[in-house]
């Protein structure tokens, strides 16, 4: 048994993983590849039965989304690997992506998860939308990166690849220790997909363990597999969940001015969806809101248990200034020109 158990979520993805999965197995010496079926219904298992016998399969019985599926297969797996990574099945890797993150995560027993470097697999030379070199969120909420500020992605230049703290490491390739990810309780299966790894991240952070992105490794992620940009479903969970996010997290200090402003602005989202005439994301908005007010109280208990383990108050890398103001109004595109706010 190796240290690292890669763990591939699939849903009816055979295609995804007949293009990278070879890639996965072969430049991660390191690792056991393990895939969690989410119950496809695709040839998924049949392909993996006939051409990949040395991966383990864990099958579930329907699909339970990106969360939840993780969940339970990471509950299924020996208890004696110290080390997950978290894997999306469009992730394509090249020889010696692995060993920068294992050696300073073996090195750095203070930090809880750490994610490579993403770029974009179609265009290597750009940073990749879902991670880029590591993730933050501003005061209203706004995950943002480094190589990435709403919809602008910057080329990778070598600007960000100094080891740096972080708010949260992509899901896209998320490694993090097998006790640190149980001692928070794990991924929320409630958010289905979709801002769940920021939400784990949180509680890690505001607990005082750290994340961090090591651009030594490198990762090239596909992107959009599942539901690409635009689409009204994605829109809907990434409102929905970011309220939800904001609501099990923040501290109670900065909790009701959040939200009473997230009204406004979501509001100012939802009209500029109307505008462009996408009529189905301009109603999951809406629908978004009403579902978060329908699920708060379920998520009255983790909110007060996460403020009752509360070490850091505010967490750091949660920036002070509005990525909204700075980006539309003052111009600031890129992670560079935001750092003067931070």
């Amino acid at each position: 048994m190796k240290d690292i158990a890669i763990v591939i979520l699939n849903w009816n993805g055979a295609d995804m993983m007949r293009r990278f999965l070879p890639s996965v197995i072969e430049n991660s010496p390191e690792a056991d590849v393990v895939v969690v079926d989410n119950g496809s219904t695709d040839d998924s298992l049949q392909y993996l039965e006939t051409e990949m016998p040395q991966v383990r399969c864990i099958r579930l019985d329907r699909n339970y989304g990106f969360a939840e599926g993780y969940h339970r297969g990471l509950a299924e797996l020996e208890k004696a690997q110290p080390y997950y990574l978290l894997l999306n099945s469009d992730v394509e890797v090249r020889p010696g992506w692995l060993q920068p993150m294992l050696a300073y995560m073996e090195a750095h027993p203070e930090v809880a998860a750490c994610q490579p470097k993403l770029r974009c697999q179609w265009a290597p030379e750009m940073f990749e939308y879902a991670g880029a070199s590591g993730g933050y969120v501003d005061a209203w909420g706004y995950p943002y990166c480094r190589g990435r500020v709403f919809s602008t992605v910057e080329r990778d230049e070598g600007q960000y690849d100094d080891v740096a703290p972080v708010l949260w490491a992509t899901g896209a390739a998320l490694m993090i220790r097998r006790e640190d990810y149980w001692a928070v309780g794990g991924l929320d299966g409630r958010f289905f997909a979709h801002q769940e790894e920021i939400d784990l991240c949180w509680r890690l952070r505001s607990r005082g363990r750290g994340v961090v992105v090591v651009p030594q490794s490198v990762a090239y992620h596909l992107g959009g597999g599942t539901l690409p940009q635009g689409n009204p479903r994605k829109d809907y969970l990434n409102f929905r969940n970011n309220l939800l996010l904001l609501y099990k997290n923040l501290p109670e200090a900065r909790l009701h001015k959040v939200l009473r402003l997230r009204f406004w602005l979501d509001g100012l989202a939802s009209l500029q969806f109307l505008l462009r005439g996408q009529l189905g994301s301009f109603r999951a908005v809406w629908r978004a809101r009403r579902d978060f007010r329908r699920m708060r109280p379920d998520f009255e208990a983790d909110r007060q248990e996460n403020l009752r383990l509360t070490l850091l108050s505010p967490v750091p890398e949660q920036s002070a200034f509005s990525l909204l103001w700075q980006y539309y109004v003052k111009g600031r595109k890129t992670f560079d020109e935001l750092k003067v706010e931070s």
